[in-house]
C-alpha cells in the first residue's frame, strides 16, 4: 500500500486574544494519499481554513501552532526553517484562495505574477517561464492567453481571475493543491465550471487535492473522502459515498438536511441546525455540539467523545449512533 502524501497528526492551533485563547484547531488528524481528493467541510469559524494554513505554516499573527505534526512525504513541515518551507510553498504544495482579487497583486501584470514562481522554484529563464505560463492559461481555458497574460487582474472577470489563480498554482506541477473555498465569490454557473476544471486537471495531472468548503454539494462530486469539522475538531470522516448514505454524527446529519433538494415531488422546508456555534475560547470537556444536539445524552455534557471506528474507514466522534433520525446509545 502506498505511503500517504500528507499526514496530519494531532494538529493544534491557537490564537491568544484579550477574551482568552481561541482554540481554532483542536488535535485533528487525517491523511491524503497521492492523487486523492479529500474534503474538509464545516460552517464558518470551525477552523477548516486555519487548519489548511497550518499545513503550510502560514497561520497569521498572533496565531501559533502549539502541537502536532504535518508530515509531507515523511518530513515534518512544522520543523522546517523559513527558507526550507518557502521552497515547499508554491512548488510541492500550492494553495488556491477563495478571493482571487485579493490574492492577485493588482499592480502587477499576470505575466509577472505567473513567471515569478517558475523562475524561483524551477530556475527557468523569463522566455521559458512565459511559455510555460501561456500553456497553463490555455490549459485552464482562458481565451487569447498569449495576449491576455500581459493584462492586469482588474481586466479579468471573477471566474477568469480564479482560472488565473489555478493556472498559477499548477504551473510548478505541485503534488498537492489546497483549495480554500475557491468558488465562494462566483455565481452558480461559474462555480460548476471551476469545479469541473479542477476535477479534470486533478485526473490529468495526477495531483492530490484538499477541498475546503462549507458546501457538502461541492465535495460530493469531487472528493474521495470527507472530513467534517466542528469547533476545531474533526467529528466525522468517511468515504464520500459512505458519508452521504450513512451519516453518523448529528452535525453531519444536520448539514445534509439543510441542503435544498431538486429531486423531491413534494416541497419540503429545509431543516436548520438550531442554536449558535460555540465560543472557541471556552473549549471544555463536554461534546462541543452538545448544546445544539437533539440527540445529546448525559455523557455528552461530561465528556468529549473521541473519534471511534464505526464502519469500514468510517470514524465518528459521538456518544450516540445516529442514522435516519434514529438513535441508539453505544453505552
Amino acid at each position: 500500500m502506498p505511503e500517504p502524501l500528507l499526514e496530519v497528526k494531532n494538529l493544534r492551533t491557537e490564537f491568544p486574544t484579550r477574551e482568552g485563547v481561541v482554540h481554532a484547531v483542536n488535535g485533528i488528524s487525517y491523511t491524503v494519499m497521492p492523487g486523492e481528493a479529500v474534503g474538509i467541510v464545516g460552517e464558518s469559524g470551525c477552523g477548516k481554513s486555519i487548519s489548511a494554513l497550518s499545513v503550510l505554516n502560514l497561520v497569521p499573527v498572533p496565531g501559533r501552532i502549539v502541537g502536532g505534526e504535518v508530515l509531507f512525504e515523511g518530513q515534518d513541515l512544522l520543523k522546517y526553517s523559513d527558507d526550507e518551507i518557502r521552497k515547499v510553498r508554491g512548488n510541492d504544495i500550492s494553495m488556491i484562495f477563495q478571493d482571487p482579487m485579493t490574492s492577485l497583486n493588482p499592480v502587477l501584470s499576470i505575466l509577472r505574477q505567473m513567471t515569478e514562481p517558475l523562475v524561483i522554484h524551477k530556475g527557468m529563464d523569463m522566455a521559458a517561464a512565459e511559455r510555460r505560463s501561456v500553456e497553463m492559461m490555455e490549459m485552464v481555458e482562458i481565451p487569447f492567453a498569449r495576449t491576455r497574460i500581459r493584462e492586469y487582474p482588474h481586466n479579468f472577470s471573477g471566474g477568469m481571475r480564479q482560472r488565473v489563480m489555478i493556472a498559477m498554482m499548477l504551473a510548478c506541477e505541485p503534488k498537492l493543491v489546497i483549495c480554500d473555498e475557491p468558488t465562494t465569490a462566483l455565481d452558480v454557473t461559474i462555480q460548476a465550471q471551476i469545479l469541473d476544471l479542477l476535477n479534470r486537471l486533478r485526473q490529468d495531472l495526477g495531483m492530490a487535492v484538499i477541498m475546503i468548503t462549507h458546501d457538502l454539494g461541492i465535495v460530493a462530486g469531487l472528493c474521495d473522502r470527507i472530513n467534517v469539522m466542528y469547533a476545531g475538531y474533526i467529528v466525522e470522516k468517511a468515504g464520500t459515498e459512505e458519508l452521504f448514505a450513512n451519516p453518523r454524527h448529528p452535525y453531519t446529519l444536520g448539514l445534509l438536511r439543510s441542503i435544498p433538494r431538486v429531486d423531491q415531488s413534494i416541497r419540503q422546508k429545509l431543516v436548520p441546525i438550531e442554536g449558535f456555534p460555540p465560543d472557541l475560547t471556552r473549549v471544555g470537556d463536554s461534546c462541543p455540539f452538545q448544546p445544539r444536539c437533539v440527540y445529546a445524552v448525559e455523557r455528552s455534557e461530561e465528556e468529549n467523545p473521541p473519534l471511534t471506528l464505526v464502519g469500514e474507514e468510517h470514524w465518528v466522534a459521538c456518544w450516540v449512533n445516529v442514522y435516519e433520525g434514529k438513535e441508539q446509545s453505544d453505552g
